[in-house]
């Protein structure tokens, strides 16, 4: 059995399916908005919409840079 000295740093099967769900969930969120978009004429609603639309994005590339994290450690 190998010892560590330091835990590695690893995301189990139930972390990365709970990563996968949020990460698809937003990206939906981000996809719907994208479609709002051209539909909308207030451009205060357009702004509030994209401003929600960015945060979104934002969320799904902490993600991946999770994801992308623990694959360059291991």
């Amino acid at each position: 059995m190998k010892k560590y000295e330091e835990v590695p740093y690893i995301i189990s099967t139930k972390d990365l399916d709970y990563l996968t769900d949020m990460f698809n969930w937003h990206y939906g969120a981000y996809k719907n908005c994208l479609d709002i978009i051209d539909s909308l004429t207030d451009e205060n609603l357009k702004k509030s919409v994209r401003k929600v639309n960015k945060q979104f994005y934002s969320f799904m590339s902490d993600i991946l840079n999770i994801l992308k994290e623990c694959n360059d450690e291991n």
